[in-house]
């Protein structure tokens, strides 16, 4: 089977050889980076058909009290997984590398429960598995449905200096590629100390980089040790 190229602003997809129940499934212990994005043993696995808010995006809630939604969307998906293993069944792999699946916790599809929550919205550029899941959570107002936001891709593409589209009901800032391929989180504590955070750790999910306060993403624990960060003590 030839291999096929899909080029977008969000996501770009690189389809597998072969049919997808060719690709063995990932299975085990999930450390969540994001809301639509997970490592296990080492492997970037990204939610097929979802697109989450990003870590440093900011929402408004029933109230129009802002809020940091991409931090909650990661949580959100760190909780509802907890200790259990997982299994994520490849459907392609992306220009940054990262596996595309669809993840199971037991026979729960985790990308259709992100959505149906309005943790993440259907990814129709690429999917439209999920627009069931999305329509529901918009008409009970569940997640980022509560209030306004801005289409996750629309932020990004705005982040990278083009016009963010804001529409009411799905309105209001993902990485940018670089940080995307760059895993390790350097925080800076209110005392002003430095650490970074690896995926697999147990504080990943909670670490939300801010870069006008001078934190950033590296892409080794040496690059990181050399712009000054330390892993953490505990």
């Amino acid at each position: 089977m030839p291999r096929y190229a899909v080029l977008g602003l969000g996501l770009s997809l690189i389809l597998l050889s072969g049919p997808a129940s060719a690709a063995e499934p990932v299975i085990g212990r999930a450390s969540v980076t994001d809301g639509d994005t997970v490592v296990i043993r080492n492997i970037r696995i990204r939610l097929h058909g979802i697109d989450a808010p990003e870590s440093a995006q900011v929402c408004e809630d029933v109230d129009s009290k802002e809020y940091r939604c991409g931090q909650a969307a990661a949580l959100a998906l760190s909780d509802h997984i907890g200790e259990a293993n997982i299994s994520c069944e490849p459907r392609a792999t992306d220009r940054y590398g990262r596996t595309v699946a669809v993840c199971r916790k037991g026979a729960e599809d985790l990308n259709a429960w992100m959505v149906s929550q309005g943790h993440a919205i259907a990814f129709r550029r690429y999917s439209a598995d999920y627009v069931g899941q999305e329509n529901e959570a918009r008409t009970r107002k569940r997640g980022i449905w509560a209030g306004t936001f801005e289409d996750p891709s629309d932020w990004r593409r705005r982040k990278r200096g083009g016009q963010g589209e804001t529409r009411p009901g799905a309105e209001m800032p993902r990485a940018t590629p670089e940080s995307m391929t760059c895993t390790i989180k350097g925080n800076i504590s209110r005392s002003g100390e430095r650490t970074y955070h690896l995926p697999d750790s147990r504080d990943y999910a909670r670490v939300v980089i801010d870069e006008q306060a001078g934190e950033r993403m590296f892409c080794s624990e040496a690059e990181a040790q050399a712009a000054g960060w330390r892993a953490p003590r505990r």
